[in-house]
C-alpha cells in the first residue's frame, strides 16, 4: 500500500484491510494515493465483505484531507442507522442516527447524520441546504433503493446533487425495474442495452476464493400439499414436481401454513443441522424468514417446541426491533425469528442456519436474505439455508456466483419477479396476506428431503425426514474449505444411488447403468444445466444439444450413464474456466 495509507485499518473496524478494500482505495485515490478521488463512485461488494469498513475508511481519509467537513449517511432501515453510527463511532467519527427533519439543524457535536431515504424523500430541500451549507460526503447503503419509484429517485437527485463527494455501495446492486439510480453511470452495450457501471466490484466468487464469506449449503425439501379452494374442493399436489404457476403458489403456501406439517418438519431439520454446527461454532445462530407477524409467532412457539427454548421475535413494528437484534448478536440464544427486520444490511455475524419461510421470490430480496447468513468469521465456517422447492428459487439458489448489474432498456417485467414484489414484502405485516376470506384452506402438508444445491451441483435423493440419508446431509460438519463440502456431498450421493440400488435389486454391485442411477446422473446434470442457463441466460436446450454435439451420444433421454457423466464433467469444465 502506498504512505497515504496506514497499514491498519481505522480502529475498531477490523484488524486490517483486506485486499478488496485496499484495492477499491486504491481505485479511488490512485496507486500513489495522492488523488483527490472522483465525485462519484460506486463499489459493489458481496453481502458480508466489508462494505461499511471501506466506507468508513475512505470517509476518514476525505475528512483528514479536509475534502469533506461533513457526512451524510442514507439507509433503507432505522435500524441500520444506529448500526452505521455505532460503526462510525469506532473510528472517531461522530454521527448523529436520531436525526428528524423538523430538527432542520445538525448538533455541533456531529460531523454527520445518518438518515432514511423515506427521510430524505420526505423533505429533499432541507437535505440540500445541509448538503450546500458545507462540503459534504454521501454515502448512500444499498443503493439500489434510490430507485424505488421516481419520486425517491427525484428527491435523493434534488437533495444531493450539491454534495462534493458521493459514495454509492451495495451487495446487490440488480433491480427488476427500469427505474435509473441516481449519481450511477449507465454504459451501452454492443446490445444497445445499458447497464450499471461499478468503479469497483468484488462479488461472492471472488469473495469465497479469498475465504471472506462462507459457502452455503442449500438444502431443499419438498412433499405433498393438500389444500381445499374457496368452492370446497380438495386439490393436491407435489411440491417440487412441474406444477403451474397457481398449483406451485398455492402448494407454497400450504408448505409454510403453520397448521401443516411441512414447516414443523424442516424447522426440526434445521434446528438438527444447527446443532451440529454448533459443535465447531458454539455461538452460531438460526433464523427463519416468515411473511407475516402471525406465523413468524407461531414459527416461535414450535421452536419453543423442538428446541426447548425461546426464540427472538422481531416485528417491523416493534419499537425496540433495534435492541433486540442487538441483543440477540450480543448472545448465544439458538434463534430468531422475523418478518423483515433482517433482509438487509442487518450485520448479526453468528447466523449460520436459515430457513426461507416466506413466499417473497424477488430476487433481490433472496440475495438480501442469505446475505444476512454468508459473513465469515474464520476459514472453514459454513452456511446452510432451507428452501421449499420451487423452481424460483432453486434458479436464485442456482446463481449465487452470479453478478448482476442494473439493466436499463428492457421491459419491466422479468419471470413475473419484479420490485413491486419487494416493496410488498418489506412493507408492515401484521396479518396473513389475505382479503376478507381465505383463498384456499391447508388440509394437510407434509415434508420431503429432496435435495442440496451447491456451487451449481445438486445432490442427493428424496428421503423422508429423520431418515439415514437426511441425516447424512444435516450432519456435515460445519468447518470445511469449500472443496471439501463438495468432496463431502459427492460421497454422500453416491452413498444413497448404492443405497437405493441395493434395497431395489439386492445385489450391492449390480450394474452402474441401472435405472436409479441413471435417473441420479440425470438429475444432477439437470441442476448443473439450470445453474448454467440462470448464469448465461441460454436455454436449457440450446445448453443440452451443445453438450451433445461436444460430447458425443444420443439424446438425454437414450443416454447412457457413461454418455451423462461425460456431460456432467464438461458442464463442470465450462464452469470452472468462466469462473476464473
Amino acid at each position: 500500500m502506498p504512505p497515504a495509507f496506514p497499514e491498519r485499518a481505522a480502529w475498531g473496524t477490523a484488524s486490517s484491510l483486506r485486499a478488496w478494500q485496499q484495492q477499491a482505495l486504491e481505485a479511488y485515490f490512485g496507486s500513489d494515493g495522492t488523488r483527490p478521488g472522483p465525485r462519484d463512485f460506486l463499489t459493489v461488494a458481496t453481502p458480508g465483505a466489508g462494505k461499511t469498513t471501506f466506507a468508513l475508511r475512505l470517509a476518514r481519509e476525505l475528512l483528514d484531507r479536509r475534502i469533506v467537513a461533513a457526512i451524510t449517511v442514507i439507509c433503507p432501515t432505522e435500524h441500520l442507522k444506529r448500526q452505521w453510527a455505532e460503526s462510525a463511532a469506532r473510528v472517531g467519527i461522530r454521527i448523529d442516527p436520531e436525526f428528524q427533519n423538523a430538527q432542520g439543524r445538525v448538533g455541533k457535536d456531529f460531523h454527520g447524520i445518518a438518515v432514511t431515504y423515506a427521510t430524505v424523500a420526505a423533505r429533499p430541500a432541507l437535505h440540500r441546504n445541509r448538503t450546500e451549507a458545507r462540503k459534504t460526503l454521501v454515502i448512500f447503503d444499498e443503493v439500489h433503493h434510490a430507485g424505488d419509484g421516481l419520486s425517491w429517485g427525484d428527491a435523493v437527485r434534488e437533495a444531493f446533487e450539491p454534495a462534493t463527494r458521493r459514495l454509492s455501495l451495495s451487495g446487490t446492486p440488480f433491480r427488476t425495474d427500469i427505474n435509473p439510480i441516481p449519481f450511477v453511470q449507465y454504459e451501452e452495450g454492443p446490445d444497445g442495452i445499458r447497464r450499471s457501471r461499478a468503479d469497483y466490484t468484488y462479488g461472492y466468487g471472488p469473495a469465497l476464493a479469498d475465504g471472506v464469506v462462507r459457502p452455503v449449503i442449500f438444502l431443499a425439501y419438498a412433499g405433498e400439499m393438500r389444500w381445499r379452494t374457496r368452492a370446497g374442493d380438495e386439490i393436491t399436489a407435489t411440491l417440487g414436481e412441474p406444477l403451474t404457476q397457481d398449483q406451485t403458489s398455492q402448494a407454497w403456501r400450504a408448505a409454510l401454513d403453520p397448521k401443516g406439517d411441512w414447516i414443523k418438519q424442516v424447522i426440526a431439520a434445521a434446528d438438527r443441522r444447527l446443532t451440529e454446527l454448533r459443535r465447531a461454532i458454539p455461538d452460531a445462530a438460526g433464523l427463519v424468514i416468515a411473511t407475516d407477524h402471525e406465523a413468524a409467532r407461531a414459527y416461535a412457539k414450535m421452536l419453543r417446541a423442538v428446541t426447548g427454548q425461546g426464540a427472538t421475535i422481531v416485528l417491523s413494528d416493534d419499537p425496540t426491533a433495534s435492541k433486540k437484534i442487538k441483543q440477540f448478536s450480543d448472545t448465544d440464544d439458538r434463534w430468531m425469528v422475523a418478518v423483515r427486520m433482517v433482509s438487509e444490511g442487518v450485520d448479526i455475524p453468528r447466523l449460520a442456519v436459515g430457513v426461507y419461510a416466506t413466499s417473497t421470490s424477488t430476487p433481490l430480496f433472496f440475495a438480501q436474505v442469505i446475505g444476512r447468513f454468508v459473513r465469515a468469521r474464520k476459514r472453514g465456517e459454513t452456511a446452510s439455508v432451507f428452501l421449499p422447492s420451487v423452481p424460483t428459487l432453486m434458479g436464485h439458489a442456482a446463481e449465487m456466483e452470479t453478478e448482476r448489474d442494473h439493466v436499463l432498456d428492457r421491459p419491466v417485467r422479468e419471470d413475473g419477479l419484479d420490485d413491486d414484489l419487494l416493496a410488498e414484502a418489506n412493507r408492515e405485516r401484521d396479518n396473513p396476506d389475505v382479503g376478507e376470506e381465505l383463498p384456499f384452506e391447508t388440509v394437510e402438508a407434509s415434508a420431503t428431503f429432496d435435495r442440496v444445491l451447491y456451487d451449481g451441483g445438486e445432490f442427493g435423493m428424496q428421503a423422508q425426514p429423520g431418515s439415514a440419508e437426511e441425516e447424512e446431509f444435516l450432519g456435515i460438519p460445519g468447518l470445511l474449505e469449500p472443496e471439501q463440502v463438495t468432496a463431502l456431498l459427492r460421497k454422500h450421493q453416491a452413498q444413497q444411488v448404492a443405497a437405493e440400488r441395493k434395497r431395489k435389486t439386492g445385489d450391492p454391485r449390480a450394474d452402474r447403468t441401472a435405472s436409479e442411477d441413471i435417473h441420479a446422473l440425470r438429475k444432477e446434470l439437470q441442476g448443473l444445466v439450470g445453474a448454467w442457463n440462470h448464469r448465461t441466460g441460454q436455454p436449457h436446450g440450446v445448453i443440452h444439444n451443445e453438450l451433445r454435439r461436444t460430447c458425443g451420444g444420443p439424446p438425454i433421454a437414450q443416454a447412457s450413464a457413461e454418455d451423462i457423466r461425460k456431460r456432467i464433467a464438461k458442464i463442470r469444465e465450462w464452469a470452472a474456466r468462466r469462473r476464473s
